[in-house]
């Protein structure tokens, strides 16, 4: 599976972004799939995650009521809407997905994709 995040860009602080990525490859979509990010000498920061239906959602404490994940199947796709953005959410964002069924969606992401830039000016 193969993993493209894109949508990054420069936004003012309190502006919205949204942010795509594309699964490709056999079995892409099928599973949980997640969204990370990484700010410079900070670790990497669990952000969203949705499971294969869509029906069920998780977020990480500091986002869950600013950023909304949402996904087609129909296209192999999982997007990541940020309101209310903050200098501090500028990161490299990534999407990741894993390969096996769980009812736990805060954990098991080992595929990756490149991550998409987002900076966020005050």
């Amino acid at each position: 599976v193969q993993l493209q995040a894109s949508g990054g860009g420069l936004v003012q602080a309190g502006g919205s972004l949204r942010l795509t990525c594309a699964a490709s490859g056999p079995s892409a979509g099928n599973y949980a799939m997640a969204w990370f990010r990484q700010a410079p000498n900070k670790e990497r920061e669990f952000l969203a995650a949705i499971s294969w239906s869509g029906q069920k959602t998780l977020y990480g404490d500091s986002v869950k009521d600013r950023f909304a994940i949402s996904r087609d199947n129909a296209k192999n796709m999982i997007y990541l809407e940020m309101n209310s953005l903050e200098p501090g959410d500028a990161a490299d964002y990534y999407c990741a997905t894993r390969t096996y069924y769980s009812g736990d969606l805060g954990s098991g992401y080992t595929l990756w994709g490149q991550g998409t830039l987002v900076t966020v000016s005050s």
